[in-house]
């Protein structure tokens, strides 16, 4: 999918939750369903194979955020499937949170933690990484118990890994 497509995609998703009055909710919410869908082999197939039929698709997308989405993301999720355009997905999504936090004159730093993070400690992270980076930050937290302990940050290409696993890395190599 060209990047154009993606662009308008991103667009009218951001003007239907703008004009809903609920764009911080929806935002949120299409970020946390771009992750569950990009960590699920088995939800990307389904949603993304033609020989199960639109109303099944989006009947499985009601089923997983129904009670935990609001209904403008779970309506702007099923148009995407029903759209056959949930392949790009999470391309969609990452472009509108770009957007959203171009708004705000933010850039989005993608954070994985092994647990979730309280409202304080984004807080003091958004700090650090604002001066570690010179921007101002909104952070995105993935929770990722891969990651064991700390975080690894994302910020466009930058890369900061604070995670217990890169630090047990570092030892190892300096022991051999």
């Amino acid at each position: 999918m060209n990047a154009e497509r993606i662009d308008g995609y991103a667009t009218a998703l951001f003007e239907v939750a703008r004009v809903e009055g609920s764009l911080d909710e929806v935002e949120d919410e299409l970020f946390r369903f771009a992750r569950a869908l990009e960590a699920s082999d088995e939800l990307r197939e389904v949603l993304t194979d033609p020989a199960v039929p639109v109303e099944r698709r989006k009947g499985i997308v009601g089923d997983l955020l129904g009670a935990k989405a609001s209904p403008t993301t779970t309506n702007l999720v099923s148009f995407l499937v029903a759209s056959d355009r949930a392949r790009e997905l999470p391309a969609i999504i990452d472009r509108l949170v770009e957007r959203v936090a171009a708004t705000r004159s933010k850039v989005v730093a993608e954070v994985r933690s092994s647990i979730e993070l309280d409202a304080g400690q984004q807080a003091r992270l958004c700090e650090a990484l604002g001066r570690a980076t010179g921007k101002s930050v909104t952070v995105k937290v993935i929770v990722d118990p891969s990651i064991i302990g700390g975080i690894v940050a994302q910020v466009g290409d930058t890369v900061i890994d604070g995670s217990v696993r890169a630090r047990l890395d570092q030892m190892r190599e300096a022991i051999a």
